[in-house]
């Protein structure tokens, strides 16, 4: 279904795929007028791929198809849109791009993301560079690299909006999985989009954010206070992942305790790669945890 957008030249087409990561569904936006560029075509649909193409005016032409990360519900329809239409795929890089070397050696112990699930089969046509500006017919948009929810993560910047992916959700919190999500990275992106003083953000799900600033402030409060729940938890024993999501989330249901215990995995490699925290015998998710001397 297209929805009305508070811009001018924007149209968004939401998938039908809701689900407690994706809310109500994948958000595909289609950016401009006459020659355009389509932002994120979502998950493998039918449905989905019919109905951008339904919100297409009949001479515009897709320029480029822009994918913000390779997550199962971004990436999978870039390659039939772009068969049907002609337009490059674009995007910071494959699934494995941006990883860091930690992440990277987790993920060779088999650590699963989790999550929504990860397009391993996902190739961009072209490259892009982290604040690389992309012309399409008279416009044009402005990648962002923003790695933390996953590691080959773009936002795109446009007339002073950004396109915020995954990276700033108004209806939630991110999740933050390793070795596909990695915090300190996230922390990090988070200054930088806040560096850019949006008026609006469209994020990946959920409607358009008004106050970019105080949403950005939300976030990283929360994380900080996740942090200091974690540290409060290992000060009284509580060493093992299930039993620290077990007593910090008590508000949330217990069919979210897997994602939860994610984000507390992801918590945990950010404090150990600090050197807050013990972790025997090294920071995988089944490992017993502690606070070292400097915490």
């Amino acid at each position: 279904m297209t929805y009305t957008c508070p811009e001018p030249d924007l149209r968004l087409i939401r998938a039908c795929n809701p689900s407690a990561m994706t809310g109500a569904g994948t958000n595909t936006y289609i950016v401009g007028r006459g020659t355009v560029c389509v932002i994120d075509p979502g998950p493998q649909d039918e449905t989905h791929l019919q109905a951008i193409m339904a919100a297409l005016d009949h001479n515009e032409r897709v320029e480029c198809i822009l994918v913000t990360h390779s997550h199962l519900d971004h990436s999978p329809l870039a390659r039939p849109l772009a068969h049907m239409t002609g337009a490059r795929i674009m995007a910071y890089g494959d699934s494995l791009a941006g990883r860091s070397a930690l992440m990277s050696r987790l993920a060779n112990q088999k650590i699963s993301g989790g999550g929504e699930g990860v397009d391993t089969a996902f190739q961009p046509d072209h490259l892009l560079a982290d604040g690389q500006t992309v012309p399409f017919g008279k416009d044009e948009i402005r990648a962002i690299w923003t790695p933390g929810h996953m590691a080959n993560h773009m936002c795109f910047e446009w007339r002073g909006a950004v396109f915020s992916g995954d990276h700033v959700l108004g209806w939630t919190t991110s999740l933050v999985s390793p070795p596909d999500g990695d915090l300190g990275a996230y922390m990090r992106s988070l200054d930088k989009i806040e560096t850019l003083r949006a008026r609006r953000l469209h994020p990946g799900h959920g409607g358009a954010i008004d106050d970019p600033a105080a949403r950005v402030r939300t976030l990283r409060d929360h994380r900080q206070r996740r942090t200091s729940e974690i540290l409060a938890q290992l000060g009284r024993g509580v060493t093992r992942i299930p039993d620290l999501v077990a007593c910090i989330y008590t508000d949330v249901a217990p069919d979210l305790h897997a994602a939860a215990a994610r984000n507390v995995h992801a918590h945990l490699i950010e404090l150990w790669e600090n050197g807050c925290v013990t972790a025997d015998p090294d920071p995988a998710p089944d490992a017993g945890y502690g606070l070292a001397s400097r915490a």
